[in-house]
């Protein structure tokens, strides 16, 4: 039996994912006026179509039930480099305004991760307190 179905591992895959995005981000805005440098971003596509790929997870109440299949690890986010494009004359593709725009949305997102493993913790430790 797993600890609330995986859920604690898929937000721990998520905060990964936010993670480094944010750095990516913060690479980005960090070599703004850099000759040549290319902007990087994080791509979740790969896990995302995974997820979907895999076959529901039914809890079996009975030895009869039919078990399902498959269950594998994920396979994660990656992080590319965008070398077809250049917005400035030396060569560098960074756009500060997408990169400011995809900073607080990660901001966001992070926050709601946590806010849910949070929650996730809160919840064991009422019921391991007895309900108080």
């Amino acid at each position: 039996m797993s600890l609330f179905n995986g859920t604690i591992q898929a937000l721990e895959h998520s905060l990964g994912y936010s993670s480094a995005k944010n750095r990516a981000i913060s690479s980005n805005l960090a070599n703004l006026d850099t000759p040549n440098y290319k902007a990087k971003d994080v791509t979740f596509k790969n896990y995302l179509a995974h997820e979907f790929s895999r076959p529901i997870q039914a809890k079996t109440t009975n030895s009869r039930h039919i078990g399902f299949q498959g269950d594998t690890q994920p396979a994660g986010y990656k992080t590319i480099i965008n070398q077809a494009s250049s917005y400035q004359h030396n060569g560098n593709n960074v756009d500060v305004d997408k990169e400011m725009a995809d900073l607080a949305e990660n901001q966001i997102y992070y926050q709601a991760l946590v806010d849910r493993i949070s929650g996730k913790f809160g919840s064991l430790q009422t019921a391991l307190k007895g309900g108080r």
